[in-house]
Parts: structure tokens; sequence; C-alpha cells
């Protein structure tokens, strides 16, 4: 009923009329509350009650006092898998076939969700609860993520009433890019006072629901606990990785074997299950030298802390909730986004940007750093043997569409709902399931129409009725999977996958191949074969072709196409950005954290950067423009009264090219010149080398060659300053100053892209930048 409808009496003085108020809208009497809380890169064999070997005691007990599914999906990526379970539609109807980082210009491609698509957050908060999100978001089309909006795609756009986290893929766990409901807030501590990000998110989670409870406490919350971990960096205080200090000298392998039994013995897999066969890409463990067994054994260590670590913050929003007497009307569930993630590579990374620019790691490198690993100098991950491992009992990871990309860890837990306690449950789940679960356990009808949108059909089938009947049949029976071109199909107790080789990207008659013959498609008897380990595609062709010919129906039914098997190459794609393609980017001091997707692309072009600053009595120092982390990027800034340029290769090397002179007092255009001088090759992690020159004014000053260059990406967590290097300083040469804001005066900061070297001219009214 709308407020404008009034349905008093309205006479000529107050005792002739009478007053009417519009019924307050409240939520269905005793509903739960409902706290989501989404893990990320966690594998199916990693948490304890799921056979792992890490110790996860407050996810645990929510198992114990509730349901353990064994048969829930992913979509095998993080915002694909987000999008599924806030809107019960399937990832490609969601516009969110990949990151938002990958988006291209198809519907099922695109990064936008269209709002007919409504999410749970916007139908609960009509229906009278608090919404809240918390922690990773990665929701937003990444170009819409800075101050310029749209904000449509934000927490708050999309039904939240509060928001306090980051909105990209990861961040840093001590120096994160936060950001509290619409507006950038900076870490309310640091590092060196005990500063972690996951520690914070817990602290706001139990503050937003205590904030409404004591004034409410009858009104319902529904919580959206996305705490980013375990995403890389892999970063935790050291105590909690030396409790595992030589729990993982066996190896992958023997690990492998020990959560298979321990997951039998748990009776989350079934008897008689088989490990899948050994993943060609993993090397065996006893051919390793004794170093990488060292270093990767370390780098589980971290891995195992890290988990743990997040258990118990998630365990200090279960004693709140248990404090306040919420717990038991608390409808908990726990997944993780995707399968363990395998973007270490090989031999573990101490930087995950060099992933996403294909530069290879240093043994050498990584070793001189395993003492630090954890902590906040590295953005490390560990080697994908362990991935292998974390996704016991299945084969392959996450981005791939095999079992362990795509099986997850699924438990579900309300005490005053669900009479079953520590059971099992063998049903097919899907992400896109568990929102039209939870509307129907509440008693709320998916609305026909939200924020004025008429909604598009719920795709998901609600699980409620295998909550308390264990052998109920299931009822989602068909589900197509697909990312970066990887494709299964699960129907009736049956699963076909079409992978391709690891690192190539499939071409157009892999992409088009439906026929038995050419299509490569394996095929598994999940009923039979719970772990994918017998491929039996020979023993069934008509099995395949069936399979084969349902995943094209359903691709078309959910805007699938075009298939797209590229990887890091669909970072550089093009897409829409914030403003009019423009050649000339200004900033001004304050601006921080302008991010990747929004900021000025300077990669592998010529390019000027020019600052106009007014240099005091006794000179100055500071940052003039800093973009990217302590994971790569460059910054122009002043040091000793001397301009300096610092681009920093993926974490690798700082290349600096510093000023012969003093920059002189009073008004002066500082400029960098960057001219390319040779090609990129980006398969090998290459940008441009170029040629670096300084100037005041007209007069050159300083000139310096750099030998190689970020080819791709300043990463997933880069941003942009100007005036300042915000957060994670780019270069170690001032980290210690972070973040070493500049001290005389700087008006502007102009980027110019056209290719050409511009130089800073008088104008009448103000100081310009204009093209030589």
């Amino acid at each position: 009923m709308s407020n404008r409808e009034f349905h008093g009496r309205i006479g000529r003085t107050y005792d002739e009329s009478e007053p009417w108020w519009p019924e307050e809208t409240r939520a269905p009497e005793d509903a739960p509350n409902v706290l989501m809380v989404v893990l990320d890169d966690v594998g199916f064999g990693q948490l304890g009650c799921y056979g792992g070997l890490i110790d996860t005691p407050n996810i645990d007990r929510l198992a114990d006092d509730g349901l353990r599914y064994n048969n829930f999906h992913t979509t095998a990526l993080c915002s694909p898998t987000r999008s599924c379970l806030l809107t019960g539609r399937n990832h490609h109807s969601n516009g969110m076939a990949g990151i938002t980082e990958i988006s291209t210009g198809f519907p099922g491609y695109n990064g936008h969700i269209p709002h007919e698509n409504g999410f749970l957050s916007e139908i609960l908060v009509e229906e009278g609860f608090s919404t809240y999100a918390i922690g990773k978001w990665h929701l937003a089309p990444a170009e819409a993520t800075s101050a310029a909006g749209p904000y449509d795609g934000w927490p708050l756009g999309r039904g939240f009433e509060r928001f306090y986290g980051f909105l990209g893929g990861d961040t840093d766990q001590y120096t994160p890019t936060l950001v509290y409901d619409n507006h950038q807030v900076e870490p309310p501590t640091t590092p060196e006072e005990g500063y972690h990000l996951t520690e914070d998110l817990a602290a706001r989670t139990i503050e937003f629901i205590g904030d409404a409870k004591q004034v409410d406490p009858d009104k319902p919350f529904f919580t959206y606990f996305a705490p980013g971990a375990c995403h890389a960096p892999h970063q935790v205080p050291i105590e909690w990785a030396n409790k595992y200090e030589g729990e993982f000298d066996m190896g992958w392998e023997a690990a492998r074997e020990q959560i298979l039994e321990r997951q039998i013995e748990l009776g989350i897999v079934p008897e008689g299950t088989d490990l899948s066969p050994h993943n060609p890409d993993v090397d065996h463990w006893d051919s390793l030298s004794d170093d990488e067994q060292r270093l990767y054994a370390r780098m589980m260590e971290v891995f195992a802390g890290f988990l743990e670590h997040t258990d118990a913050q998630i365990g200090k929003v279960l004693d709140y909730l248990d404090e306040i007497g919420e717990l038991d009307n608390t409808l908990v569930m726990v997944v993780s986004d995707n399968g363990a993630s395998a973007e270490g590579g090989p031999t573990g990374s101490v930087n995950e940007n060099r992933f996403f620019n294909n530069v290879p790691e240093s043994l050498e490198e990584n070793l001189e750093a395993m003492d630090e690993l954890g902590g906040p100098k590295y953005f490390n991950h560990y080697p994908w043997g362990w991935t292998w491992a974390g996704d016991t009992p299945f084969q392959r990871w996450k981005r791939e569409t095999y079992r362990g990309g795509s099986s997850d860890p699924f438990i579900v837990s309300w005490p005053k709902g669900i009479e079953a306690r520590g059971d099992v449950r063998e049903q097919f789940v899907h992400a896109i399931d568990l929102m039209p679960t939870i509307l129907e356990l509440l008693g709320i009808d998916a609305p026909d129409e939200v924020k004025g949108y008429a909604q598009s059909p719920i795709e998901g089938t609600s699980l409620a009725y295998s909550l308390d009947e264990p052998d109920a049949p299931e009822q989602h029976t068909t589900q197509y999977f697909e990312m970066l071109g990887t494709r299964a199909i699960y129907h009736d107790g049956w699963r076909a996958v079409r992978p391709w080789p690891l690192g190539e990207p499939m071409t157009a008659e892999d992409l088009s191949a439906t026929s038995i013959e050419d299509s490569g498609w394996e095929l598994y008897h999940i009923a039979e074969d719970f772990s994918e380990a017998h491929d039996v595609a020979a023993e069934h062709p008509e099995k395949v072709l069936e399979l084969a010919q349902l995943w094209w129906t359903e691709a078309g039914r959910y805007d699938v196409l075009p298939l797209d098997g590229r990887g890091v190459q669909r970072f550089a794609e093009w897409r829409p950005q914030p403003g009019k393609p423009r050649e000339r980017y200004v900033y001004y001091p304050g601006t921080q954290h302008v991010p990747e997707n929004a900021a000025v692309k300077v990669f592998n072009r010529d390019h000027s950067i020019t600052a106009d600053v007014t240099i005091p009595e006794g000179g100055a120092d500071g940052v003039l423009i800093a973009h990217g982390a302590r994971s790569g990027g460059y910054s122009l800034y002043v040091e000793d009264n001397h301009l300096r340029y610092v681009h920093n290769y993926v974490g690798i090397e700082e290349y600096e090219v510093v000023a012969d002179d003093p920059i002189p007092e009073g008004e002066v255009s500082v400029r960098m010149e960057f001219e390319a001088t040779g090609e990129p090759d980006m398969s090998k992690g290459k940008g441009v080398p170029a040629t670096v020159r300084l100037y005041y004014g007209d007069d050159q000053v300083g000139e310096g060659d750099i030998p190689t260059t970020i080819p791709i990406t300043m990463g997933l967590t880069a941003g942009l300053s100007c005036g300042k290097d915000a957060v994670s300083a780019v270069s170690d040469r001032y980290r210690d100053r972070t973040p070493f804001e500049f001290t005389g005066d700087l008006t502007r900061v102009t980027v110019d892209v056209s290719g050409e070297p511009f130089v800073h001219e008088e104008a009448e009214m103000d100081q310009i930048m204009a093209r030589e």
C-alpha cells in the first residue's frame, strides 16, 4: 500500500480529523535470520568436516548441528557462482560467464546482472528484513567500481542496506582497498598494529547485526558474509601457519590418500570411492628437490593457517549470535564459490599478479621469501599440487568443469527448523538452488516485480524437500556447466565433461565440435563413480551423444554462446569505460584508488605524465601519481627534491629513472615521457621495453631505459591515486613512508595517451596541458 494513500480523515482542525499510519512491513512471524557464508577458493577436501587436514572447528560444529551436502555444485569461478547464489539464476543468465574483469560484449558475458534477475537481498529488504553485505562483492561491472559509478550494481544498489568490504576479486589482507556503503575508506589500523581484514570483517558483521537487534530485536536479518578467504593472497599471522609446521611434509599424493580415507570414515563420500587419476600437470612429490618440497610444504602450512584463522572469525560471528539468543533461529548456509585454485601455477607464487601477466615464477626468489610468506610483504599462493589435493577425491580445479572445479562444500544449519543433526545429503544441488530454498523456508513467494522490473523466472530448484528426507528423490536433475570454454552437463546421475589442454586456447574446431568422433567429451556415471575417476565414454557412445546434445540445448536456453576459450587474454579485451573515450586523463590531489578498469591505460604505448606543482622553499617530497600496488605498477614521485619515475615489474624488479637536477622552487611543470622501443611478448609476460625521459618545463633533466614492463594488468587489487600512494605502495623505495603524500602544492596530474608527448604552456586563466 502506498504511503500516499491516506485512509484517515482530514477536517478543518485536528479535533475534526482522524490520523492514520500505513501498516509497517514486517517479516513473517518467527521468520529465521539468514546468514550466508561464502568462502573463496576452498576445495571439497579442505574443511575438517569434509575430511580435510585443516582444523575448522566452527564450521564443523555447524555441520554437527545440521547437514552436509556432498553433491553441491558451483560454476567453477567466483563471480559467476556468487551471482547464482544471490539471484537463483544461472551465471550466463546473469551476464556473468566469468569474473567481471574478463567481460565481453555478449549477453551471457557482459558482467551486468540484469535487474530482471532480482537479488535475494532486494526481495527480503521489502519483506521486512535487515540486509547486510560484508566482504567480497565482485558482482558489479569492473568498469563501474570507481567513484563515477554507476552504483546500481554495488551492494546498496542491489538491496543491501549496509556494506563493508571490497568490490573487486581479491585484496590484500593487511592493506585492503575498503568500501563502506558507497564510499572508500582507509583500514582502521595498520599491519604493524595487528590489522587483518578477515578479523575486521567479522567485527563489522557483529556490529551491523547488533546495531539493529538492539533497536528492533524481532526484526530478522539477511547477512551475506563473504570474507574473501582463502583466495590469494594467503596472508595470516605467522603463529597460525606455524601450528601446521611439518604437517604437509608427506606431499600431495599422500595427503590425497589421507583425505579420502577420512572422507569415507565421515560418510562424506561413498564406500569404495576411488581417487581420481594422477593429474598429469602435477609433478610427483618424490620427484621434487629438497628445496622444492620445503618451500611447497611451507606454502601449504600458510594456507592451512589462513583457513583455520578464517574459521575462527566465522566462530566469532556464531558465538555472538549465540550470546544474543539468535543462533538457534538463524538459517546458516556455508559454501565455497569454486574448487581450490590453481592460480599459483606448478611452483606456487609469491605474487599472484605474475599469473595474470603470464610471468613465470623463480624457485630461487620464492625460497628467499619463504620465511615471510603469509606476511604483508608477499601476495602468495601455493602450487597446484596442493590445489589438486584440496579437491580430493576429484580431478582438476577452479576454472574447469570437472568436479574438482565445480563440486564444493555446502553446509546447512538451522537448529530450530531442521531436525537432522550431522547427516549427509546426496541429492544434486547447484548454487542457483540456494535462493529459492531460502524463500521457501521463509514462506515468501518470489515476487513478479522488483523495483519496477518484471522478474525473469527463477532457474534454481528449492532443496527444502531434502532437509528432513535423506532419501527423497533429487529434484534438480539437469544442469549445464561452462567456464572459459570448458563444458560439462549433469543429467540423472551421469556427467559428461568437455575439457581442453591446460594453458592452450580452444580452437574454433574444438568449440564447435558436437559429434562423438571429434568432440572429446568424457563420460562419468556419477551415481556409481562419485569421484569422476573412470571415463566410460567408449563404453556408452549413445549416452555421450545424448548428453552433448543436451548441453547445446541448455546452452541455447541460457545465453551460453558464443563460447570463448581464452584465458588471461580476456583481461585485455576492450570494454566500455566511464566517460567518453579520451586521450588525456586529468587527476587531482585527493584522488585515491581509481580501480584498474576505470583508470587510464598506459600498457604497451607511448604516453606522458605531467604534474603542475609549486615547490616551496627548501624543496618537497612525495608521490604525484601512483598506479598499482606492491604486486606491480608505476609511480611518479619526488624524493630529495628530485623527480623520479619507478616501474615495478610485477614485484620482480623495480626500474627507476632519476632526474639529474633538483626541481626549482616555485611553479613548474614536471613531466615523464615514456617511449616504447620494442614490441611486447604477452605470452612470455613481457610488456614493451621503453626509454623514459624526465623534464622540468621544456628542459630534459633525466633519461633511462626500462628493459620490460607489465604487459596486461596491474592486478585485481590495483588502483590509481593522485598526490599520494594510497594503501599498498607501488615502490619499496618509499614503502616505510606510505602513503608518502606530496608536501608541495600539486594542482593536477595529466596523463596523455595519444601516443605523442606534450608540453605544458602558460594559459591566460590557468596552467593547462597542450600537445607539442
